[in-house]
């Protein structure tokens, strides 16, 4: 039996064996212009083969450089593209720097620290009251999301003055005004409780009859 295991290792499983072998032969085609020809007929079936790749802007890229990683990088061919290399291939990308000191409020966030640190170095006063009363209406949207029904506006201020640090004076007197539309918790939580709901009516059903 001519078992998978013993075949040649596929490089690419979402084209299949086919695709790795034709790939093969055209490596063997001497005469280059039927090997570009050809291989250009292989990108056509792996478009077919794999067609979610047409989703990103630059799919047909992606499927010449495909054909380069099946072929061991190994192939004689006119490319429309810059031919990849195994060593770009073996690269890994810059990290990607994180803020690892710990956020002063969770229900916050620190995007919230940060808008705070963009507030504070504004010096045009009107300016910067407008941006502290829109800052500490978010804050109590978020509030409002993860903790009761109702909040002062003294405690959001309190709030936004003890992220601040002393960097941001609270104008006296500032007024948020009233509480508008209504703030649900993310969907992972109401998936949660429907769940529950879904339990208690199953038991209320089963009591209906009798169960």
């Amino acid at each position: 039996m001519d078992y998978n295991t013993y075949r040649e290792k596929l490089i690419l499983p979402e084209y299949g064996r086919h695709v790795q072998k034709m790939i093969e032969r055209v490596k063997g085609i001497e005469d280059k212009q039927k090997r570009n020809e050809q291989i250009q007929a292989v990108v056509n079936v792996m478009t077919l083969l794999n067609p979610s790749l047409r989703e990103y802007p630059d799919y047909k890229r992606k499927l010449w450089d495909h054909v380069y990683v099946i072929a061991g990088y190994d192939i004689d061919i006119d490319s429309p593209y810059e031919a990849p290399t195994p060593a770009r291939a073996a690269s890994k990308p810059d990290p990607i720097p994180v803020d690892k000191t710990p956020i002063k409020a969770t229900c916050y966030g620190r995007n919230i620290e940060n808008m705070i640190d963009l507030v504070a170095g504004i010096e045009d006063e009107t300016l910067r009251t407008e941006m502290i009363r829109n800052l500490a209406r978010y804050m109590r949207q978020q509030y409002l999301i993860w903790n009761k029904d109702s909040v002062a506006d003294e405690t959001i201020l309190k709030d936004m003055a003890h992220l601040a640090q002393g960097r941001i004076q609270i104008p006296e007197g500032l007024e948020l005004g009233e509480v508008k539309g209504e703030f649900n918790r993310p969907r992972a939580l109401d998936a949660r409780s429907g769940q529950q709901f879904g339990k208690k009516k199953n038991k209320k059903r089963r009591m209906n009859n009798g169960h």
